[in-house]
């Protein structure tokens, strides 16, 4: 199991450090973890509290949330994308960027699907904040402590989350045709012949729909029927052949069970 460093002691230490969210399994945090982790590059642990101020953390970082990346004194990142390109810079190989320009540009297209404003996970959210919210536009009280802050970044509003389903049906379309494209071209992976980025954000994003198993994904209990669709169009554009691919990335390349 690996330790989990508070950020004092993490603001000492050298090499990379990955700021996660302790306990649950955030994809923007699976994510980054997996680029670390397919490319055998180390880090340490460094734990973020969901809900919590995290005032040690902003001190050190200018962020409250997770993931960050902070690789010895140079800046932190935060972005997906700047955390790939941080991973591909620390271990070139295996890249996790196709060489071919035109595989390049449609992989980060689509990542951009996965990872950015308003794709899939940032309409996710909304989703799972409409089920706090219900059908008002007011938070309960006992709940704005906890999500005030995520419902800023996010924008939150019923006509958003309202939005956020057709996006999420639309973005799984397209990933269940990419991924027909490649298999009837006798390729295992998302894009290209070997794994890259797309394969590994897919993989995490997958939480937000249909989480691994409990002994493979130790969620609270809580948590774990408002990520899991079980009905509706998203479940019904949800291609069981993704979810297979998501189960071949994790067992050949990540981390089983996850460690949260």
């Amino acid at each position: 199991m690996a330790e989990w460093i508070e950020v004092e002691k993490a603001r000492e230490l050298p090499g990379l450090r990955l700021v996660l969210t302790a306990g649950l399994p955030g994809p923007w945090g699976e994510a980054a973890k997996g680029m670390f982790r397919a490319k055998g590059i180390p880090f340490a642990r460094v734990r973020q509290d969901a809900g919590a101020p995290n005032d040690a953390l902003f001190a050190w970082t200018g962020q409250r949330n997770a993931p960050i990346a902070v690789y010895q004194s140079e800046a932190p990142r935060t972005g997906w994308s700047e955390i790939l390109m941080l991973a591909e810079r620390l271990a070139p190989q295996p890249s996790l960027i196709p060489a071919d320009p035109r595989e390049r540009a449609w992989m980060f297209g689509l990542a951009h699907e996965l990872m950015a404003e308003n794709g899939f996970g940032w309409c996710r959210r909304l989703q799972l904040f409409r089920g706090a919210f219900g059908d008002s536009d007011e938070l309960p009280a006992a709940m704005k402590g906890f999500l005030g802050r995520m419902l800023e970044q996010y924008r939150y509003s019923r006509a958003a989350s309202d939005a956020a389903g057709p996006r999420v049906v639309a973005i799984l379309r397209l990933l269940s045709e990419q991924l027909k494209s490649q298999r009837a071209a006798g390729r295992e992976y998302l894009i290209g012949t070997q794994l890259s980025a797309l394969d590994i954000y897919w993989a995490a994003m997958a939480a937000l729909v249909a989480p691994l198993p409990h002994e493979l994904c130790a969620m609270p209990p809580n948590l774990r029927p408002g990520y899991t669709v079980t009905s509706g169009p998203i479940h019904d554009a949800l291609d069981p052949a993704l979810l297979a691919h998501r189960d071949m990335v994790y067992e050949r390349h990540l981390e089983l069970p996850l460690e949260l």
